[in-house]
């Protein structure tokens, strides 16, 4: 079953479970998939696509979290907490900084990198092969740790 079809079910079953953080949630999901299939010259969203659209409304509701944290707006991140959650069932498994350790070490390997002048080079490679099974923020940090 493609992302689109489970994110229409997960609808339709909030409505009748009168659940209102997963109801709110999955309609901003597909609000993000309307637009990501009227944007480009595609009408079908592929699940790379949604993957790539979740993916982004999962940074937006970390980032948010942490500036609520930081103001101590607990009534709004709550709110942020409930809907990370419900955005993470439909994302794969983030991987730990150690896998992300080996990947990267293995691409410098690759690659033959040997400074902070060919991180370009190894973060492109590192974020095709890990894609959205780990955070760009991490991988940026440990490849800089790595190439220093």
């Amino acid at each position: 079953m493609s992302i689109v079809n489970q994110i229409n079910d997960g609808i339709k079953t909030a409505m009748k479970a009168k659940d209102p953080a997963s109801l709110r949630t999955l309609r901003s999901i597909k609000a993000a998939l309307l637009l990501a299939a009227t944007a480009g010259t595609n009408k079908e969203v592929t699940d790379e696509i949604a993957m790539k659209a979740i993916t982004k409304l999962a940074k937006q509701r970390k980032d948010s979290l942490s500036i609520f944290e930081e103001q101590g707006r607990e009534d709004l991140a709550v709110t942020e907490r409930e809907e990370l959650a419900i955005l993470e069932t439909y994302l794969p498994k983030q991987m730990d900084e150690a896998q992300i350790k080996e990947i990267i070490a293995g691409i410098i390997t690759q690659t033959g990198a040997s400074g902070m002048g060919d991180m370009g080079k190894v973060m492109g490679m590192a974020i095709g092969k890990m894609g959205a099974t780990a955070d760009g923020k991490i991988i940026s940090s440990v490849v800089r740790e790595l190439l220093a």
